[in-house]
């Protein structure tokens, strides 16, 4: 088995089902890439678990070697494929769509953690009506990742048995279809068992009380909350208790959230959580995705992650406007996972602004978290006017209270907030920063003198203090270490603070670069 798989190439024919009445339908069809008429242009292999079947693809790479298959579509028009795979590596794999000969769009297949970590990605496209192709050719040598199976479903055709609609005009004594959607998504939870996907068609849904998530998926067969194609779903909780709670109250745990989880095998995509008592509470969730949320403007943290919480994945969050007033701001962060333990726990492409008390916070967290390819701004200030202002005011907090755990922090940028940029907060474990930036941040732009950790080829410029580093923590290539005067390509975040790119990903800029193209810093 190599360790880096590599691109498939996949052939399946989709199979044309006769409706009553003789009008030709496509329904939904799932293909094994192990299984004929699938072809793999490698080995078909079966020593990573996860996969649904007898096995996995894993195939040679090359540059437009991808997955090619043969669709017949009963007439013109819009189609959606879901490809399930994994990605071990560390990079997404990038590939063209392609519809009989023509590039249509790119899909990025993004890094899952590990080969064992199976994803589905759900692309939307046209078909013409007939036979034709539709291919993923990868554009860099990487190749794809392996491929489980695909599933073809043409617009318009019976849903899956494993998928649950709602809609803000649907009703809860429907059937949950398409063409009769439930109301709440409380009432598609109930009903979702696993490998069940919930869409949430666009529009603004206010329940009374949090959204409760308790039940659990499996590894082979998640339950899947998301919006549905590109619509916007927004969760408002202003209509919850504790939005905001009194100055000095407790929210009773099983409250927290304007969604609620502690079930285990769950994948939350494209949602939009606001004016909640918290955005997302999770406690003892395990093997979970949170996939290009937003959470803003809730009256604790936007995405809070608690207990025996492990091989959690954070991807490509914003995370922004969160407050509490009822603790006068000392409290609400825009990620936190405190107060517990779990390995396996990943941050990548987070985007933490303008929360009350730090962009990122993990406060007794005894295991080790990696957090990558994220930005932290203009956090720990007093927005709202609130009374006794007490927010802390880091970009990235490592821990607190003398609870060690051995984090790992790479290319990220804070900038602009109220106190420092990466600290340790007394916790006394082996960090290691790497390749990150820290500028213009009032205290200290890199502060890790009450821990044993190793910084390489970061950059801090402008801090109130660049860099403090106790007597058992190494610095080497950094900034300081390299002297002189600093300058930059740009200063203007604008690109790197707007819109994302389609696939969630936070868009190139030259913020921050050295002017002098010194090797140091995190690169966007």
């Amino acid at each position: 088995m190599r360790l880096k798989p590599c691109a498939a190439a996949v052939v399946i024919a989709v199979a044309v089902l006769g409706a009553p009445g003789g009008t030709a339908t496509a329904a939904t069809t799932h293909h094994e890439a192990e299984s004929a008429p699938a072809v793999c242009a490698g080995s078909l292999d079966s020593n990573w678990s996860g996969y649904s079947g007898t096995g996995f693809c894993n195939a040679d790479n090359a540059i437009g070697a991808g997955a090619q298959f043969t669709v017949a579509a009963p007439a013109a028009g819009a189609a959606t494929v879901v490809i399930r795979f994994a990605n071990g590596g560390t990079a997404a794999r990038p590939a063209d769509l392609v519809v009989n000969g023509a590039t249509v769009r790119s899909v990025s297949f993004e890094a899952t953690g590990a080969w064992s970590t199976w994803v589905s990605k759900t692309v939307s496209l046209t078909v013409p009506a007939g036979s034709g192709t539709i291919r993923l050719s990868p554009t860099t040598s990487a190749g794809l990742p392996n491929v489980d199976y695909l599933d073809f479903t043409q617009d318009g055709t019976p849903p899956p048995a494993d998928a649950l609609y709602v809609a803000v005009n649907g009703d809860d004594g429907n059937p949950g279809t398409p063409a009769a959607p439930l109301r709440t998504i409380q009432r598609g939870v109930d009903l979702a068992q696993p490998g069940y996907t919930i869409h949430v068609r666009g529009g603004t849904y206010a329940p009374t009380t949090n959204i409760q998530l308790l039940k659990n998926g499996t590894a082979s067969r998640p339950i899947t909350l998301r919006n549905y194609g590109n619509e916007r779903v927004v969760v408002d909780g202003e209509n919850m208790p504790h939005t905001p709670g009194a100055v000095g109250s407790s929210i009773p745990r099983a409250e927290r959230g304007a969604i609620h989880i502690e079930g285990d095998h769950w994948r939350l995509i494209g949602l939009e959580v606001v004016h909640g008592p918290y955005g997302v509470f999770g406690l003892d969730v395990n093997n979970t995705v949170f996939d290009r949320l937003v959470t803003r403007d809730n009256y604790e943290s936007g995405l809070h992650l608690q207990g025996a919480s492990s091989d959690n994945r954070i991807l490509d969050l914003d995370a922004h406007g969160n407050r509490d007033p009822r603790k006068n701001g000392e409290s609400a962060d825009g990620l936190a996972i405190k107060e517990g333990s779990g390995t396996g726990n990943v941050v990548r492409g987070a985007r933490l602004w303008h929360n009350s008390d730090d962009g990122l916070d993990y406060w007794m967290f005894s295991s080790p978290i990696l957090t990558e390819n994220s930005l932290a701004w203009g956090n720990g200030f007093n927005r709202w006017n609130l009374p006794d202002f007490t927010g802390d005011g880091n970009g990235l907090k490592l821990g607190g209270n003398g609870v060690a755990a051995d984090h790992t922090v790479r290319n990220t940028m804070t900038w602009d907030n109220a106190a420092g940029g990466v600290v340790d907060n007394n916790n006394p474990g082996r960090h290691r920063i790497e390749r990150s930036t820290a500028w213009d941040n009032p205290k200290t732009g890199f502060q890790f003198d009450r821990s044993s950790s190793a910084l390489t080829k970061n950059l801090s410029v402008a801090n109130g203090t660049n860099a403090s580093l106790g007597s058992t923590s190494t610095g080497s290539g950094n900034s300081w270490n390299l002297g002189g005067t600093w300058s930059f390509t740009s200063t203007n975040p604008a690109t790197l603070t707007g819109p994302r790119n389609a696939d969630g990903s936070i868009p190139s800029s030259d913020f921050l670069r050295p002017g002098n193209g010194a090797d140091v810093g995190a690169r966007f």
